[in-house]
């Protein structure tokens, strides 16, 4: 028996969490205390990489439909992508800054996947509006990475940067069927789910 969909949301809320609470952690400290600890600099790159090989599974067993399957593949690829690019930076394998921008490619990635493969609107549903709200995180959430790879010191730009995974970990967390705000909006998406 599979686990109800919104368990696989909360594990990769959980994923997300730990993400933007390591990227915070660094950004307070600042990038010099940080890396006084070598094996701190792999952390949240290895940990991307490793959300993006876990979606494989999700794409595998919990999907329900050829769009599914293709949004959590490509999503998967961007994130692998995406930590294998700043895991090369933080090893000092890839030297420019711009390769950071490989992070904002997977925003987008990421971005366009969650909404193109909801084809309801946003109050159709509870999934629908989580889908869109998801989406539109990771679009306006571009700018970090987008300016972390011209402005890399940029205290401002390192915590908002952090706050869209844990901003993402909070509207995962949330996908709960019996919460009145996420329940059917629509009265032509069917049942309540109360």
């Amino acid at each position: 028996m599979l686990p109800k969909a919104e368990f696989v949301h909360w594990w990769f809320a959980t994923g997300f969490l730990i993400l933007g609470l390591l990227l915070l952690a660094e950004s307070l400290v600042g990038e010099a205390a940080w890396r006084r600890r070598p094996w701190r600099v792999y952390l949240w790159p290895s940990f991307l990489f490793l959300m993006g090989l876990l979606m494989w599974p999700v794409m595998t067993f919990y999907t329900n439909s050829t769009i599914h399957m293709l949004a959590h593949g490509s999503w998967a690829q961007a994130m692998m992508l995406a930590g294998a690019a700043e895991l090369g930076l933080a090893r000092g394998k890839l030297h420019s800054p711009y390769w950071s921008l490989t992070t904002a490619g997977a925003f987008l990635v990421s971005a366009a996947a969650i909404l193109l493969h909801e084809q309801n609107g946003w109050f159709y549903a509870r999934a629908a509006f989580l889908h869109h709200i998801l989406g539109w995180t990771f679009v306006i959430g571009a700018a970090f990475p987008l300016a972390r790879a011209f402005r890399p010191s940029s205290v401002v730009v390192r915590t908002g940067f952090a706050l869209v995974f844990v901003v993402t970990a909070v509207f995962l967390y949330s996908d709960r069927d019996s919460a009145s705000i996420f329940g059917h909006m629509s009265p032509l998406a069917g049942a309540q789910h109360r």
